[in-house]
């Protein structure tokens, strides 16, 4: 699983707009919106390649004027380390 967060810019009275969009996409939660309208996102997803998809998908936002990873990780799913263990 790869856990991630985004700091959104979104064109000037944009921002409502913005935080719908957002919240449409699979495994995006809005933290939190700034007086100023910049947006702060988390993405959970499965792998790598479902990540990019969904930071490209935030990038092509109408309204979107850039979007910034701040921070990623990725965490290994441990109940499926115990089964092959067993």
């Amino acid at each position: 699983m790869n856990i991630s967060s985004v700091l959104v810019i979104p064109r000037p009275g944009c921002a409502d707009a913005t935080v719908r969009a957002l919240q449409g996409l699979d495994g995006v939660e809005v933290a939190a919106v700034s007086p100023e309208g910049r947006i702060i996102a988390t993405l959970e997803a499965e792998g790598d390649a479902q990540t990019v998809q969904t930071y490209e998908a935030i990038a092509v936002l109408q309204g979107v004027l850039s979007v910034a990873m701040v921070y990623h990780h990725r965490e290994d799913e441990p109940d499926a380390e115990i089964l092959l263990a067993a």
